[in-house]
């Protein structure tokens, strides 16, 4: 007979919101606290089956066959219960796709069905996720102060404080460390580093950071600043900027070329929108000794994200006025190809050179949506549902 487990002196005062299926199958090391219908915040909590009660969360343990427990609500307005479905982690070499989903977590999916393998409820609202040489998978809180990383090899999960506000993050893989666009912090934006040991280190950037790019081969990581129009240059190791570079209006997703000499960055701006009513573009800036403006694409109606493909030197923005991804020439940024049509509010996208496609969140349609970047028809099985709100993505082979 399973035992009850009664949680001494912690109440539930919140609802995390799951995946968008009706019963997800939560990861090792999830941290859930479900939904019930009949009882409101605050709770208290109890687990009939595997896993505890931690800070008003259900933390689901280890397992190696997927398995069920059941947390019970007791609240004033009376009791409820939730049974949560918690899965094995999978192999530490296989291949994923993980897409950060705003009110789901982490959702790992199978790189060839596009099946949901599945979700790793973090605790807070992941905006975007990102994928080291190693496999560990990071993901910020952009509503906290925590990274949460994800061990492969073996499942461990841990989080890191003092990471406020979180927006894009990317994978150092010489080093092991993960950077963090931050953005507020006292009111500026910052970046922040966390080493592959958990140390963390930080740097204002400007006013609201938001788009990374990083030059792995001199060291440099870039930060875009939505509300100050720049990009600030800064030593990956040291954490001191390097040089500010003017940039577009409000700068939001950037793009750096691989030999290090162009940057691109998206003005995320709408002659639609009431309060940004001035046409949206991409801009490449030449980053030689004093930096300068070469390219500006056409109007794009509300460009948002931007993703690079160098073997075909193409770049592609996400549209989320026209539900749409611009094709421009890397070179020219003129189009390349007439806008294809993707699923609603395409956010940030990610291009897999080792596949050659190109994959773009829907925010508001909880689908991901594939593009073969040779031919640039969606791939079949596309667009596939995942969690709900998705704004980034990473992709790790089979190692």
């Amino acid at each position: 007979m399973r035992s009850l487990r009664p949680l001494v002196g912690a109440l539930a005062v919140g609802l995390l919101a799951a995946a968008s299926s009706a019963a997800p199958d939560y990861l090792p090391g999830s941290r859930v606290v479900p939904r019930y219908a009949r009882v409101r915040p605050p709770f208290r909590l109890s687990v009939v089956g595997p896993g505890v009660i931690d800070g008003g969360a259900y933390v689901a343990p280890n397992v190696t066959a997927p398995t069920t427990a059941t947390v019970i609500a007791a609240g004033k307005g009376g009791d409820d219960v939730a049974d949560l479905h918690v899965v094995p982690a999978p192999p530490p070499r296989r291949g994923l796709i993980a897409v950060a989903t705003y009110d789901g977590g982490i959702v790992l999916h199978d790189p060839v069905t596009f099946a949901i393998l599945g979700t790793l409820a973090t605790g807070g609202a992941p905006s975007d996720v990102a994928i080291g040489r190693d496999g560990t998978i990071a993901a910020p809180d952009t509503s906290g102060t925590t990274i949460t990383r994800i061990a492969r090899d073996p499942w461990t999960v841990s989080r890191v404080d003092d990471v406020p506000l979180g927006n894009e993050i990317l994978a150092d893989d010489a080093t092991g460390a993960f950077f963090v666009s931050d953005r507020d912090v006292g009111g500026n934006g910052a970046l922040t580093r966390v080493a592959a040991d958990g140390t963390v280190t930080r740097v204002i950037t400007g006013a609201t950071a938001e788009g990374l790019a990083l030059d792995a081969t001199r060291g440099i990581v870039y930060v875009g600043n939505v509300n100050d129009g720049t990009v600030l240059a800064v030593d990956a190791l040291s954490m001191k900027p390097i040089r500010r570079i003017p940039a577009v209006p409000r700068v939001f997703g950037i793009a750096l070329s691989p030999d290090g000499g162009t940057l691109y960055a998206v003005a995320n701006q709408s002659l639609a929108a009431r309060m940004l009513a001035k046409a949206g573009y991409v801009g490449a800036i030449s980053l030689g000794p004093t930096p300068a403006l070469a390219h500006r694409s056409a109007v794009i109606p509300f460009p948002l994200g931007i993703a690079l493909d160098a073997a075909d030197r193409r770049v592609f923005v996400t549209d989320e006025g026209a539900d749409a991804i611009d094709v421009l020439d890397a070179r020219t940024l003129r189009a390349a190809h007439a806008p294809l049509a993707t699923c609603r509010t395409p956010w940030k996208p990610t291009f897999d050179a080792a596949s050659g496609r190109l994959y773009v969140p829907c925010a508001r349609a909880n689908r991901v949506d594939v593009v073969d970047g040779r031919s640039l028809r969606r791939v079949a099985g596309a667009p596939f549902a995942t969690g709900a709100y998705p704004l980034g993505i990473a992709v790790s082979q089979e190692r």
